[in-house]
């Protein structure tokens, strides 16, 4: 029996070529501002179009600004991004949900939000952090620019076929821990390399009981374990978030499709390459210490002391901890910090900005704190002012921006300061990925709500 992932691939095979890649078939491709503009040149250089439109969407996120998006982007770079890949989606006859749209977000989250994102396709974007929509069953990869323009020309990109990994997590999860802290924990037992090569499904009770929010998040930080992507087999909870979104099929198609996506799973006797359990008793409420997103440790734990670290790791963790301020084997709990963002494509959906209210409501930010609050969509933060949220915020002294990328890779204004703390609930913590000499510790919106009304890294079950 098959895996999830060869169902899914072995579906959309036009051709092997011997002792080379696969010609695959692409059902969805995502296209931003970033990655996109190279791939749209070549089409023009080649005096071609693209060969199914209908399966191309496009938007800004990365570069937009989170406040005044009704006016013109101040800083040049990103203005003409944005606007080249606004002549681009017109002049190839493309979808575009551009800024101020109210479909437009950061892609991996309008994708699900609107049932753009289905079981059993396969779907790639010029951005790593496609994975994430694998957490709706479906085989979701980042592509480079040149393979942008492959599949915009023929609608089929050439891969080779990943192995297969499973990780199941079994159990349940334990107060304050979510998602992003099981992720957090998996990435620091595999390492950041532990999954190269890889496609991952993520099995278990404790993945099986996860909603829909939570399971893109999980799979959206797939990639930074060096896996391809990640996915989890569909199931009544991804049909009934489908069920009803714009693009999702409706009536006889609904049944038809649903009838289909029952079937992707991975059978009892399916053979995986590689095979990881993990108790879901183990896993607390996390944070990084280190320039990695596998330099992670429980709320309640110290930094790895030096004679921990293998020896050939040493040099790079001693470099680390230098540019992050921080020692070995001391705790990191009570530990001053000056931002807190929430967003990004891992936790921007309306869940992560309940579970941040659930925390702050009643309380007040720190003095000193400054925190950037961005939703991942205009969707997302319609719901946020449906449900009051935007009010608890408000009254707790945060404000709140509007949708993008934002401080995740700090492409736009949203930058952090040299030397200064950012509790961050987005997926990497490389130096400088939040601004030059900013110092990222990636932690979940349950941890960074408590760090934002203490002024400090603080275990957020005290407050659950």
């Amino acid at each position: 029996m098959n895996t999830l992932f060869d169902k899914i691939w072995d579906a959309h095979i036009v051709q092997k070529v011997d002792d080379g890649p696969t010609q695959l078939y692409i059902d969805r491709l995502y296209c931003h501002e970033v990655t996109s503009p190279q791939a749209f040149d070549e089409l023009r250089n080649r005096g071609i179009g693209c060969m199914r439109p209908e399966k191309i969407f496009c938007m800004p996120d990365h570069n937009i600004p989170t406040r005044n998006q009704d006016k013109p982007i101040e800083e040049p770079v990103s203005r003409h991004q944005v606007e080249t890949l606004v002549k681009n989606a017109e002049d190839f006859n493309l979808s575009l949900f551009g800024m101020n749209h109210p479909k437009n977000g950061i892609i991996h989250v309008v994708g699900p939000e609107l049932g753009l994102t289905l079981p059993g396709m396969t779907i790639v974007c010029g951005d790593s952090h496609t994975s994430t929509h694998g957490a709706m069953g479906a085989v979701a990869f980042g592509i480079g620019t040149s393979e942008v323009g492959m599949v915009m020309a023929s609608q089929c990109i050439l891969q080779q076929k990943p192995k297969n990994m499973r990780i199941s997590i079994n159990g349940t999860l334990g107060k304050g821990v979510t998602a992003k802290d099981v992720a957090l924990y998996i990435m620091s037992r595999m390492t950041t390399g532990g999954a190269t090569g890889y496609f991952v499904e993520y099995a278990g009770s404790a993945v099986r009981s996860m909603s829909m929010e939570s399971r893109l998040t999980l799979c959206n930080l797939s990639i930074e374990m060096g896996a391809r992507g990640g996915m989890v087999a569909p199931d009544e909870i991804t049909f009934e978030y489908i069920k009803g979104r714009e693009y999702a099929p409706k009536g006889e198609a609904w049944e038809k499709a649903v009838t289909y996506w029952r079937t992707l799973h991975s059978g009892d006797d399916a053979i995986f390459d590689k095979e990881y359990s993990f108790d879901a008793a183990d896993i607390e409420p996390r944070i990084t210490y280190g320039t990695n997103p596998g330099m992670g440790i429980g709320i309640s734990e110290a930094v790895p002391t030096m004679e921990s670290v293998d020896e050939a790791g040493r040099t790079s963790f001693k470099k680390s901890l230098e540019y992050m301020g921080f020692k070995a084997g001391e705790k990191l709990l009570g530990h001053p910090i000056e931002y807190v963002f929430l967003g990004s494509c891992t936790n921007g959906r309306i869940e992560d900005f309940r579970a941040f209210a659930q925390i702050v409501k009643g309380r007040h930010k720190a003095d000193g704190v400054t925190a950037i609050i961005v939703p991942g969509s205009w969707s997302v933060l319609r719901q946020i002012e449906a449900e009051g949220i935007d009010k608890i915020l408000e009254e707790a002294g945060f404000d709140l921006r509007q949708p993008g990328c934002s401080a995740c890779l700090a492409m736009n204004e949203d930058k952090v300061p040299t030397g200064k703390y950012c509790v961050s609930t987005s997926n990497r913590n490389f130096e400088g990925r939040q601004g030059p000499g900013a110092r990222t510790i990636l932690a979940s919106p349950f941890v960074a709500a408590a760090a934002a009304v203490t002024g400090r890294l603080t275990d957020p079950r005290d407050f659950l």
